[in-house]
C-alpha cells in the first residue's frame, strides 16, 4: 500500500457523523464547554435555525447527544451535552485525524 493509500485509508476512517463542519464546531464547543442551549449554539455557530435543528437531531440520532427542555421564566429552552459516547467518538475522531496528518508529515 502507497503512502497516499494508507492516508486516504485513515481519512476514510473518520467518523462519518462527525466529519461534518457544523457537526464538528458543535461537538467541540460541547467537549470543551459542557452544555449549550440551542440559540447559545445558533450565535457561536452562525447557521440557520434548521441547520442547526438538523444537525443536532443527527447528533442526537447516534447517541453522541444528551438532550433536555426546561424552561427559564416562561421561555422554553432546550440544553445539549455530550453522552459518554460523544465524548469517546471526539475523541477517536481527533486522534485518527491526527495519524493522518501525520502521515502527511504536516501534523
Amino acid at each position: 500500500m502507497t503512502e497516499a493509500e494508507r492516508i486516504a485509508e485513515a481519512i476514510i476512517g473518520l467518523d462519518k457523523t462527525l466529519h461534518e463542519k457544523v457537526r464538528l464546531a458543535i461537538v467541540t464547543i460541547l467537549f470543551h464547554t459542557g452544555k449549550k442551549d440551542f440559540n447559545s449554539l445558533l450565535k457561536i455557530i452562525k447557521t440557520s435555525e434548521g441547520n442547526m435543528a438538523t444537525h443536532l437531531k443527527a447528533l442526537e440520532n447516534e447517541g453522541y447527544l444528551k438532550v433536555r427542555k426546561r424552561f427559564v421564566g416562561r421561555k422554553p429552552q432546550t440544553l445539549y451535552e455530550l453522552t459518554e459516547k460523544g465524548k469517546k467518538a471526539y475523541r477517536e475522531y481527533l486522534k485518527k485525524l491526527a495519524e493522518a496528518l501525520k502521515m502527511t508529515g504536516k501534523g
